[in-house]
């Protein structure tokens, strides 16, 4: 896609940060510059999010996200990870190419990433009978 610049960071059109580079995966700091080591995992083919990806690329971003998180832990000094993910407009997505997040935590970093929900007021029974996959 050409105007997609995620796409122009693939082709070397758009400086990057690398992390990590496969045939199928491009990894690389985001330019935010919010947390320290904050990364964004994306395939190189371009894909809008996790609903339109064919499932053979979503394996391979998959596993380098774990191999990143795990690199990040074990070699970095991280204690844990956050990875997050938004697929559709609604859904907060900000650049329509499928990306991961993912957030290196370490002791006493300060953040807090997952969001504080209101409570539900539809039943957890009458959810399942609406989203129950057959």
């Amino acid at each position: 896609m050409n105007d997609c610049i995620f796409c122009k960071i693939v082709k070397g059109e758009m400086p990057s940060y690398k992390i990590y580079e496969d045939d199928f995966v491009y990894a690389f700091l985001d330019i935010s510059n919010d947390a320290n080591g904050h990364t964004l995992v994306i395939p190189k083919k371009h894909y809008e999010n996790v609903l339109d990806c064919e499932e053979e690329t979503l394996k391979h971003v998959m596993s380098a996200v774990q191999k990143i998180s795990k690199h990040y832990v074990d070699d970095c000094g991280a204690s844990g990870v956050n990875i997050l993910n938004a697929s559709g407009k609604d859904a907060e997505q900000s650049v329509f190419h499928l990306h991961f997040h993912i957030l290196p935590r370490f002791e006493d970093d300060g953040l807090k990433v997952f969001p504080n929900l209101s409570k539900n007021k539809e039943s957890l029974a009458d959810l399942q009978a609406k989203l129950k996959m057959n």
